[in-house]
């Protein structure tokens, strides 16, 4: 996978597409509508409903331009059957300084509508624990400078 490629779960793919669809038809127009509504109001300087509006345009845009780039750059694939390695695509129990801990490695678009903690394989508990095996210990460092010790104590198969 290169390093700009985003795993995604055929059903992840699928929910962001309409998602992107979504945004780029009703969306849009739903909020130029806003936009020209508030814009009838008179004074821009001093008109809330003007600007909320074309905030809240600014960040769908840019969650559209997102979604495209994440599209445009995905591998769909199945979730890797886990082996009792630790890869990306798999949910991960890990004791983590003392405490167990039950996540998927992937990214957050994944694990959207599940219970599930996310953490990014690129993350520092991801790049400790990727490859591990069951059983096996690593150490990674918290973003305080502190070492954090983590055990893999079980590996599975992600069912989205």
């Amino acid at each position: 996978m290169s390093e700009n490629a985003t795993w995604l779960t055929q059903g992840a793919y699928d929910r962001l597409r309409a998602e992107l669809e979504q945004l780029s038809t009703e969306g849009r127009k739903e909020i130029a509508a806003r936009i020209e509504a508030a814009r009838e109001e008179g004074d821009l300087k001093e008109n809330g409903g003007y600007h909320a509006a074309k905030d809240e345009q600014g960040k769908m845009e840019a969650r559209i331009r997102d979604l495209e780039e994440l599209l445009k750059h995905a591998v769909v694939t199945e979730a890797p059957e886990s082996t009792g390695v630790v890869e990306v695509g798999t949910v991960i129990t890990a004791e983590i300084f003392g405490d167990a801990e039950k996540f998927l490695l992937g990214s957050r678009e994944i694990g959207e509508g599940t219970e599930l903690e996310v953490y990014s394989p690129e993350s520092p508990l991801g790049t400790a624990i990727l490859g591990l095996r069951i059983g096996e210990e690593t150490t990674y460092e918290a973003p305080n400078g502190k070492q954090i010790p983590v055990k893999v104590l079980q590996v599975e198969t992600f069912n989205d």
